[in-house]
């Protein structure tokens, strides 16, 4: 029974992440198809600098939860139009609010969720989610639709609103700084392959970081104290 009871719920977040990719490949499909401007070319509506540039990049950012947008194009356009500073802070910006508008979105799904997954399993999905939902988070930024995705499923767990804030600014730091400076100073920086591999190396930074303070927490080594108390007491 507990092992079908885990397929069940094994099944069902597959099934949420299945949902959530398939829906963002529709979307992207759908919007090379159209030949939307805004979405496939916005480096032409970030041509001038300006207020109005800054509000259409930040908000393209933003909307890069729900429609593809090439997110690089216009990180780099940041940097081109405001420099390394101006654009990486702007850049930052959308990319963190996009992190914490999918992390909405999975907060406000936590009831569907409720309804397709188990509730043993859920309890313990969150536990994971919740201890390395951060990182998944961190990690993923710079990767279309696992980012959004990532972010939507963590938020349907109890991690809290500050330590994926965190994550998503260290996770769209170094690339915002990296486009900014492709668009600032020289278009051949901006390799996908390189911003990734740097996130990667935070990632890591990130988890040797917060490894010791996770299995801190952890029921194991919180239940070691009181074992070790007991042993002395029976010698």
């Amino acid at each position: 029974m507990a092992a079908g009871s885990q397929a069940t719920g094994v099944r069902g977040y597959a099934l949420i992440v299945a949902v959530l990719l398939s829906l963002f490949l529709a979307a992207f499909l759908a919007v090379e198809a159209l030949r939307v401007p805004l979405l496939t070319d916005p480096a032409r509506s970030l041509d001038e600098v300006g207020v109005a540039a800054a509000a259409v990049g930040v908000g393209l950012l933003l909307v890069d939860v729900f429609l593809p947008v090439p997110s690089s194009a216009v990180m780099v356009a940041h940097g081109a139009l405001f420099g390394i500073v101006g654009g990486t802070l702007l850049s930052l910006a959308g990319g963190l609010g996009a992190t914490l508008l999918a992390f909405l979105v999975g907060r406000r799904s936590r009831p569907l969720v409720q309804r397709i997954v188990p509730d043993g399993q859920r309890a313990r999905a969150e536990q994971r989610l919740a201890r390395y939902g951060a990182l998944a988070i961190l990690v993923t930024r710079p990767v279309p639709m696992l980012a959004e995705t990532t972010a939507i499923v963590a938020g349907t767990s109890t991690l809290p609103w500050r330590r994926a804030a965190l994550a998503g600014a260290l996770g769209n730091l170094v690339p915002a700084l990296l486009y900014a400076t492709a668009g600032a100073v020289a278009a051949s920086l901006a390799d996908q392959a390189l911003v990734f591999a740097v996130v990667i190396a935070v990632a890591a930074l990130f988890w040797l970081l917060t490894r010791d303070a996770a299995l801190a927490q952890t029921p194991e080594a919180a239940g070691r104290p009181e074992r070790v108390a007991a042993k002395e007491t029976t010698r």
